[in-house]
């Protein structure tokens, strides 16, 4: 998939088929739209998207994001930040230009709500009515929805911010993930026979509260290619989101205990995928009364996992 940031002065040099939006999460309503897209014969699959307000946390990092287009067989990535040219630029100037003439759209893919151009005056009858006139089929897709109610990437954020780990990933079609390079601990889950594993995530993602959740955690081969491991490996395991207020922390960050692992994995790549929330963080009175809740935890984790709980690939 090629990258291209900035796309107001770009112009394609091929025919593609396009759909637009902010696509936060990359939940199964846009996963849909993007289907459309690279179903296209002789069109380069092509999304446009325009980068969200820095001061929202997101649920997708851009690198993220750019990870699940790949799988998705997305082509090309358009990406721009919100310039004023853009929020100015009239809906049927923005069509004929930046579209069909610098995208060289010949179909394109948007919901039933899509709105675009100076003050969202373009809706889906005028992004037909140009566009038809240029030649380009557009498409208004029926929205996705879960039991009666609208897939969208605020349904998403209020699932993610009451902890419904299921619910979260129903709707997005792939398990809630953090990715990040493994840092230097306390090592006091060492001490405690039971070594973790840390990373803080990106002062952008949005985290589920803090608590501890039963997940998997995907570890990638080394980037100089060290070692025998050519593709990543999966392990189940409990993850604690927060300060960990038994021994103090200044940070938020994702700690994962890793079933069956005591490996020095500083440095490297992990993603770790939340599927259950277990219980919400706390203090405990002392080290020791920290090691039975772990092991309580870590219970949990291998009885939800036993139970054959899955779902750690985007659904087609």
């Amino acid at each position: 998939m090629k990258y291209v940031e900035g796309f107001m002065d770009y112009t394609m040099d091929r025919d593609t088929a396009i759909t637009l939006g902010k696509f936060d999460g990359l939940h199964r309503g846009h996963q849909k739209l993007i289907r459309r897209i690279c179903g296209q014969p002789g069109l380069a699959g092509t999304v446009v998207t325009v980068w969200p307000d820095p001061k929202i946390r997101a649920l997708l990092t851009k690198s993220e994001k750019k990870e699940l287009l790949r799988s998705l067989g997305v082509q090309w990535w358009l990406d721009c930040p919100f310039l004023p040219q853009i929020a100015r630029m009239e809906p049927e100037l923005f069509v004929r230009e930046v579209l069909v003439g610098r995208l060289r759209a010949k179909y394109i893919a948007v919901g039933s709500d899509f709105r675009f151009g100076y003050q969202r005056k373009g809706d889906c009858r005028l992004l037909q009515s140009v566009a038809g006139e240029l030649g380009c089929a557009v498409e208004i897709v029926p929205k996705e929805r879960f039991e009666g109610r609208q897939i969208s990437s605020s349904h998403v954020k209020e699932a993610l911010a009451q902890g419904n780990m299921e619910l979260v990933n129903t709707l997005l079609g792939y398990p809630y993930t953090v990715q990040g390079e493994v840092l230097h601990g306390r090592r006091i889950g060492r001490t405690l026979g039971m070594p973790t594993t840390n990373l803080i995530p990106s002062a952008g993602k949005l985290l589920p509260p803090n608590g501890v959740y039963a997940t998997k955690t995907i570890l990638y081969p080394p980037e100089d290619g060290a070692g025998e491991e050519t593709e990543p490996e999966v392990y189940d395991g409990i993850t604690n989101v927060g300060y960990k207020p038994t021994v103090g922390e200044y940070f938020r960050g994702v700690e994962t205990y890793l079933f069956g692992v005591d490996r020095d994995l500083y440095g490297r790549t992990i993603a770790v995928q939340f599927y259950s929330f277990e219980r919400p963080e706390q203090k405990f009175a002392d080290m020791g009364a920290l090691k039975e809740q772990m092991h309580r935890d870590i219970e949990f984790g291998r009885n939800y996992f036993a139970r054959g709980q899955k779902g750690d690939k985007i659904n087609s």
